[in-house]
């Protein structure tokens, strides 16, 4: 983030750490930004360098990630959402732009469903309502993986599917800096995160969603591929898709100006 506070942390209502990092811009409206599997809150830095003084910033290390505690219940979506809204409440925060990516994509749409009263707009990055009916052992493969050999043994399968070859090729350091925040993770909070992911199924909520909404996806992202963000378009009355040539599942990192440019259209929309 663009000259954060140092990063802030609070005890949700049932014990557990939640971290977090504002950017204050007096009378602008506030986004919520919620980050992909395996990243911290850091995740959205560039993105929020393009937003500016344009709009404030809260963004949060989800659960079992970053500073942010994992604790002793099974992890879901509403946990992740009321999380937020904790934060927002200590932060005095009404109403946000709520913004995720990937697993934060997940949360975000679950914060709208669960918290509308607190959303004034939606934004869905490289992200599903459902990861399809193969979904809860897909995702338990991923967990397992992890258990046995640990998160280093897939960072070469990751990078291929977070980054265009362009990318990779481009911004070598770039692609490491990334390496080394997920190999950082913990892996009690990524097996965690994995096993919500299978579970997560929303579809059935997307129709009561009525806030401006902006659904965006790399090209050639094969994590959740364009038909899912497709989905998602077709199910949110109103919303608008943006297919992002050349780029893969983690476009906040690959294309950070596409993707601010999205919020800013949306925050237009959405203030009366």
């Amino acid at each position: 983030m663009t000259n954060p506070k140092p990063c802030s942390t609070l005890l949700g209502t049932d014990g557990v750490t939640i971290a977090y990092r504002e950017r204050r811009v007096a009378g602008r409206p506030v986004v919520a930004l919620l980050h992909s599997l395996g990243m911290d809150h850091t995740f959205w830095s560039a993105v929020d360098g393009q937003l500016g003084e344009h709009a404030s910033v809260v963004a949060m290390d989800v659960r079992g990630h970053g500073q942010t505690g994992l604790g002793a219940t099974p992890l879901d979506a509403r946990r992740v959402a009321l999380d937020l809204r904790e934060v927002l409440d200590h932060l005095d925060i009404a109403q946000v732009m709520v913004a995720g990516a990937s697993m934060g994509g997940c949360a975000a749409l679950q914060f709208a469903i669960d918290h509308a009263d607190r959303s004034m707009g939606l934004s869905l990055v490289d992200t599903t309502a459902w990861y399809g009916p193969t979904a809860s052992a897909d995702w338990e493969s991923r967990a397992q993986k992890a258990l046995t050999s640990g998160l280093s043994s897939m960072t070469d399968f990751q990078v291929t599917r977070w980054f265009s070859d362009d990318f990779r090729q481009r911004e070598p350091a770039q692609v490491q800096r990334w390496i080394d925040v997920f190999v950082g993770n913990h892996i009690d909070g990524y097996v965690a995160a994995c096993r919500m992911l299978g579970a997560f199924d929303v579809r059935d909520k997307l129709a009561g969603i009525r806030i401006p909404t902006l659904v965006q996806v790399g090209e050639e992202d094969y994590a959740a591929p364009v038909a899912m963000s497709r989905a998602l378009h077709e199910a949110i009355a109103g919303s608008q898709l943006d297919v992002i040539q050349g780029a893969r599942h983690l476009t906040p990192l690959e294309v950070p100006d596409r993707i601010a440019n999205g919020l800013l259209q949306l925050i237009a929309q959405a203030r009366p």
